[in-house]
């Protein structure tokens, strides 16, 4: 039982995706294959495009398949070679040949090969010609909209964790090395880790407050991060930054790397008159995480 596509995210109409596969497998005694690529179509074939960020990266969205108990995961390294792949191309080695599919399950928006000419219509086609069966999943409905990494990409972009969250089926987060700041948190009585994101590819939320867990060595601890460029604290503008303030937490981590696993967006970044001024929201902002979170 076999399904293609590029899973960003691997959000819950994926999910649903390889739930069905399960079924099938257990249904009919067989194992259930995911074939993707990387990296990303889009980063390969517009390398100048900046905008594109992904909402997992590789090692990422592996361990999440795992998670959800796939038994094989074939990855194709996506080059501008392999663009040129037709439909038919791909169905005839990669479904038939190498992974000898007796059914494929795809998502209600599946497209592929060169210029994605291959349709569910053009999969119905090869199924029959060669000896296999296949069906299209209906899409996942939240809030009027269909779930898709597009959508979830527009979203956290946003700011909008509670739908992020919701579509992805677990909260959105980011892995990353604590390094050195200016240490100027920690004069403000809220010490924060400076996150250096794994990759440069990954997706950051909007600037602003955010309620969040993080995780290091095993443990789970309540915090709140900050992504932007710190105009209160700055003279002048800077690269965008991300740090998070860890709630009753006193360890030195530089150097470890945690988790930062987002809840929801509480503030727009904001430059206060005075650093007594922030302080003071710091701590409201405190104040509010602890009261809406406690239990989440």
């Amino acid at each position: 039982m076999a399904t293609i596509g590029i899973f960003d995210g691997v959000h819950v109409g994926h999910q649903l995706i390889i739930k069905r596969l399960k079924e099938l497998a257990s249904t009919y005694g067989s194992e259930t294959v995911i074939i993707t690529l990387w990296p990303h179509p889009r980063l390969v074939l517009n390398p100048d495009n900046t905008e594109l960020r992904l909402l997992t990266t590789l090692e990422e969205k592996i361990r999440i398949m795992r998670s959800h108990g796939i038994d094989h995961l074939l990855i194709i390294p996506f080059t501008r070679e392999f663009a040129q792949t037709t439909y038919e191309e791909f169905i005839r080695f990669y479904l038939v040949e190498k992974v000898k599919a007796h059914h494929v399950v795809v998502g209600y928006n599946h497209h592929f090969g060169k210029d994605r000419q291959g349709t569910f219509e053009s999969l119905l086609q090869s199924s029959s010609r060669y000896g296999f069966s296949a069906e299209r999943m209906n899409p996942v409905v939240i809030n009027n909209s269909d779930v898709s990494s597009s959508i979830i990409r527009r979203n956290i972009s946003l700011g909008n964790m509670v739908f992020s969250n919701e579509a992805l089926g677990y909260k959105y987060f980011i892995q990353g090395e604590v390094i050195a700041g200016n240490r100027m948190g920690r004069k403000l009585g809220y010490p924060t880790a400076n996150i250096a994101v794994n990759d440069a590819k990954k997706l950051i939320p909007r600037n602003g407050v955010y309620a969040v867990d993080v995780e290091y060595e095993g443990r789970v601890l309540m915090g709140m991060a900050n992504i932007g460029v710190r105009p209160t604290i700055e003279s002048q503008a800077h690269e965008q930054t991300m740090e998070v303030h860890i709630f009753n937490f006193a360890e030195s981590i530089y150097g470890k790397s945690i988790t930062v696993f987002f809840k929801d967006r509480i503030r727009n970044e904001i430059k206060f008159a005075s650093v007594n001024n922030l302080i003071k929201q710091l701590d409201e902002d405190k104040k509010i995480i602890m009261a809406r979170f406690k239990d989440t």
